[in-house]
């Protein structure tokens, strides 16, 4: 069998950052307890491993005791929920995603001047919920075009968008159309709010799945931009599989399969592809074919309020900076295990390469 591994694939900045903030806490805060506000990711094998080592994962701030310290996911939090942790006097650490930051301060900043927002995305979504909350008299949720004539417009001319950061390209554009039709005058954000990463992913998908035969895709179901991924290579035309891991692979998928395409989410982790590539050796034998489509290596200092948290505790924040190099490090792997492979670049123009982010939480590129 021919493996087809994309790259990029797996954890993207943002997740690795939020990971790495519960992994710090864990090793400065020697039996003190740990408290995350919902899943950190959208992926069971990190949460379950976190549980593991004594991490209390919750949905509800009450669920915290006062003065505790708690960690806000990934996907953020609305203002409420800070103001919660303060009455309740909490060392809160904001393992926000910088883009999803981003997203906020453009939902305050248009609220502010009076303008309606129109947020394209899940309703029920934790990063949706958390943007909501920063101006919840001004928003309002699009999931699909049909949502469209419910819509309360006051001025066509001060209206503008704004998007969930791990949707489908595919299915926001739809969106996003069908309210320029209906609101002509309707404003752009000044850049796109969908990830780079999340864009990354699914452009690697798109370039890729018409060579391979079948595809899988390592994610956890509760995860948008892994579903997104088996939509746009079932869209496509090549059939696709979503599972958690290796155990859920089963044999009569790859009936008359010569070629597959592995990736993964953006919440998950690399080991669990290690997992699944050698399932697929063991059981067919071939060879691995890594398909560099976008660079994303990236280096990135901690949050801001951790690297404070450090601080009063007498540990240099500045010695805890993490390095992604995804194909060096999978060509070392697949070396040690003695699985053939090679490499090779595809020809397709990047969203976004070589991400970074500063000690308070910012993206640059």
């Amino acid at each position: 069998m021919k493996i087809l591994l994309a790259n990029p694939r797996g954890f993207c900045a943002g997740v690795y950052m939020a990971i790495d903030v519960v992994d710090q806490l864990l090793d400065i805060c020697g039996d003190e307890k740990v408290f995350v506000f919902h899943e950190i990711v959208h992926n069971r094998h990190v949460v379950q491993r976190f549980r593991d080592r004594g991490v209390t994962f919750v949905e509800s701030i009450d669920e915290v005791p006062n003065g505790a310290i708690v960690v806000f996911s990934a996907h953020g939090v609305s203002p409420a929920v800070r103001a919660e942790a303060r009455a309740k006097n909490l060392t809160a650490i904001d393992a926000t995603c910088p883009l999803v930051m981003k997203v906020h301060a453009e939902a305050i900043r248009y609220a502010k001047r009076g303008w309606q927002i129109l947020l394209v995305g899940h309703e029920n979504h934790q990063e949706v919920v958390g943007t909501r909350g920063e101006a919840p008299e001004a928003i309002q949720v699009v999931e699909s075009p049909e949502d469209i004539p419910q819509l309360t417009i006051h001025d066509p001319e001060k209206l503008i968008y704004l998007t969930q950061t791990t949707l489908s390209l595919d299915d926001a554009n739809v969106i996003i159309r069908a309210l320029k039709k209906a609101f002509p005058k309707i404003n752009e954000p000044p850049s796109s709010d969908i990830c780079y990463a999340t864009t990354n992913r699914q452009t690697a998908v798109r370039a890729i799945a018409p060579e391979a035969d079948f595809v899988l895709v390592v994610g956890s179901k509760n995860s948008s931009n892994s579903v997104r991924l088996t939509e746009i290579s079932m869209n496509d035309g090549t059939p696709s599989r979503l599972v958690d891991d290796a155990s859920e692979l089963d044999a009569s998928w790859f009936t008359g399969v010569n070629t597959v395409l592995v990736t993964s989410g953006a919440s998950v982790p690399e080991d669990l592809v290690h997992g699944v590539i050698e399932a697929l050796i063991d059981r067919f034998g071939g060879e691995v074919e890594q398909r560099d489509v976008h660079d994303e290596r990236v280096e990135f200092g901690l949050p801001g309020t951790l690297r404070e948290l450090m601080r009063r505790r007498g540990v240099d924040p500045d010695t805890r900076r993490i390095r992604i190099d995804r194909e060096a490090d999978t060509a070392e792997w697949l070396e040690r295990k003695h699985i053939p492979n090679r490499t090779v670049q595809v020809s397709i123009r990047a969203t976004e390469t070589d991400c970074s982010t500063d000690g308070n939480g910012s993206t640059h590129a």
